[in-house]
C-alpha cells in the first residue's frame, strides 16, 4: 500500500516542486524587499524657501584662519577647500567680519573690502560649478579680541565695558589675554547694524546664496543678549525685552535689505563658551525668537550647549533645548552638537529638525555626504593644524579610496 493509499493525502516526496523564479523576478522580488527599508531624510534633498538642496547634511560654520594676516583676504587654498566640500546640502561659510573692527582672531576673512568680495567670489563660483549652495557666516566677534590680531588701533566694542575671562591666540606672543573693550555709546549702534547690512550686501555680491548672522558662541550680538555681559541701562540693554533689541534689530535691517528669505541667524542658548553667561539662557532664547520674523527667514539655527563640553552647559537638560524652542522656531530649524549620521536621523525623525549640521566630520571628510551614503569610514583631522596658516591639515585631506 502506497503513502496515499494509506493516509489519503499525496506524497509529499512524490509532489512537484516548485519551479524556480526567473531572473527577471528574483531581481524584481530582490528591490522590493529594499523598498520596505525606511529612506534616509538626511539624505534626501531639502530646501530654504526656494533654494534646493541635494541633501539635509550642512557642513557647519568653521574658523580655519586661513585668509592673509592683515587684509582679511581669503587666499586660493580656500577655494580649493570649500570647493572641495560641495556636496554637501549647504555650506556655511566660516565667521567673516563685517569691518576691520569686527576682527578679533588671526588671519579670519572679512566680507567688507572690495579685494574680499572678489575673492570670496572665486570661491562660490567653484562651489556653485559643482552644483553646491552657499550661506556666509557674518561674525563681529566684540570683545573676544587681542590687539595683536587687529589692524585697527581703537578697543573692542562690547555693549559693556566687562573683559572676557580667558585667553587668547596670537601669532605674534602665544596665548594672551584678552583686551578690556569699552562700551558702544547708544548712538553708535546703529552704526554696527549698518556694518552686518553693508557686510550682508557685499555677500550677496560675492555670490553667496543668503547670510547667517552670528549671534551665538559669546560674540558680540550674543554679549548683548546676556545678563552677564550686558549691564547696559539704555535701551539695548535691563529687561530681556531691551538685551534682544540689538539683535532684533539687525536681522530686521538686513533682511530688508537682501530678503528675510535670505537671512539665517545663529543662537547658543546656556553655552557658555568665551566667559558668556546669561541667568535665563532658555528664557532669553524664546523672548528673541518671538521677537524674530522666523516663518519668513532662511532659518534658526542653534548651537547646542554641550557642543564642545558638557560643562560649559547652563540651559540645563541639554535634550530639551530642541523640543523646547521648536514651537517658536516658525519656519526652518537646523542645529549643530557633535551630531552623528545616526543621531542626526533620529532628530528628522522626530521632527524636531529641519537640517543637520556637522562641523568636525567635514574637516578630515571632504566628501562626507558620499561617506554618509555608502557606509564609509570616517577620516579623523589633525587638531595641530585646525587653525595654522597654509593648505596643510585644510584642503589636503582626500576623498575616500577604496
Amino acid at each position: 500500500r502506497n503513502f496515499a493509499e494509506a493516509t489519503g493525502r499525496p506524497c509529499p516526496w512524490s509532489a512537484p516542486r516548485p519551479r524556480a523564479m526567473p531572473g527577471s523576478q528574483r531581481l524584481a522580488s530582490f528591490a522590493r524587499t529594499l523598498s520596505t527599508k525606511p529612506a534616509s531624510k538626511l539624505l534626501s534633498p531639502g530646501k530654504i524657501g526656494d533654494l534646493e538642496l541635494t541633501s539635509k547634511v550642512v557642513m557647519a560654520p568653521l574658523t580655519r584662519s586661513r585668509s592673509e594676516p592683515v587684509t582679511g583676504v581669503p587666499t586660493p587654498f580656500m577655494v580649493d577647500y570649500y570647493s572641495q566640500r560641495a556636496g554637501a546640502g549647504l555650506i556655511i561659510a566660516e565667521g567673516t567680519q563685517p569691518s576691520f573692527a569686527g576682527q578679533g582672531y588671526p588671519r579670519t576673512p572679512g566680507i567688507h573690502t572690495p579685494d574680499q568680495v572678489a575673492a570670496w567670489r572665486k570661491i562660490t563660483d567653484a562651489v556653485k560649478a559643482k552644483g553646491g549652495k552657499m550661506f556666509l557666516q557674518i561674525m563681529h566677534v566684540g570683545r573676544i579680541a587681542h590687539a595683536h590680531n587687529r589692524c585697527v588701533p581703537e578697543p573692542p566694542v562690547a555693549p559693556s565695558a566687562i573683559r572676557a575671562a580667558g585667553q587668547m591666540y596670537t601669532d605674534q606672543e602665544g596665548m594672551l589675554d584678552f583686551d578690556m573693550p569699552r562700551a558702544l555709546e547708544t548712538s553708535e549702534v546703529q552704526g554696527v547694524i549698518e556694518e552686518h547690512v553693508q557686510a550682508a550686501q557685499c555677500a550677496m555680491e560675492a555670490g553667496f546664496h543668503g547670510v547667517e548672522i552670528h549671534s551665538a558662541n559669546g560674540y558680540l550680538l550674543n554679549q548683548f543678549l546676556a545678563t552677564g555681559t550686558n549691564k547696559r541701562t539704555d535701551k539695548y540693554g535691563g529687561s530681556v525685552t531691551g538685551r534682544v533689541r540689538m539683535v532684533a534689530e539687525t536681522v530686521e535691517a538686513v533682511a530688508a535689505a537682501i530678503g528675510a528669505s535670505r537671512t539665517g541667524i545663529r543662537l547658543s542658548p546656556g553655552h557658555m563658551f568665551n566667559d558668556l553667561v546669561d541667568d535665563d539662557p532658555m528664557g532669553t532664547a524664546v523672548a528673541l525668537l518671538d521677537a524674530l520674523p522666523t516663518k519668513d527667514m532662511a532659518y534658526v539655527h542653534l548651537m547646542l550647549a554641550n557642543a564642545f563640553d558638557a560643562s560649559l552647559n547652563n540651559a540645563g537638560d541639554a535634550g530639551q533645548i530642541l523640543p523646547t524652542l521648536r514651537p517658536h522656531a516658525k519656519g526652518l530649524l537646523i542645529a549643530a552638537g557633535q551630531l552623528t549620521k545616526e543621531g542626526a536621523e533620529e532628530l528628522l525623525d522626530k521632527g524636531v529638525l529641519d537640517l543637520a549640521v556637522f562641523g568636525r566630520p567635514f574637516i578630515a571628510n571632504p566628501d562626507l555626504v558620499r561617506r554618509f551614503k555608502e557606509g564609509l569610514p570616517l577620516a579623523e583631522p589633525d587638531p595641530t593644524k585646525f587653525y595654522t596658516p597654509g593648505p596643510q591639515g585644510y584642503s589636503d585631506y582626500p576623498a575616500y579610496k577604496a
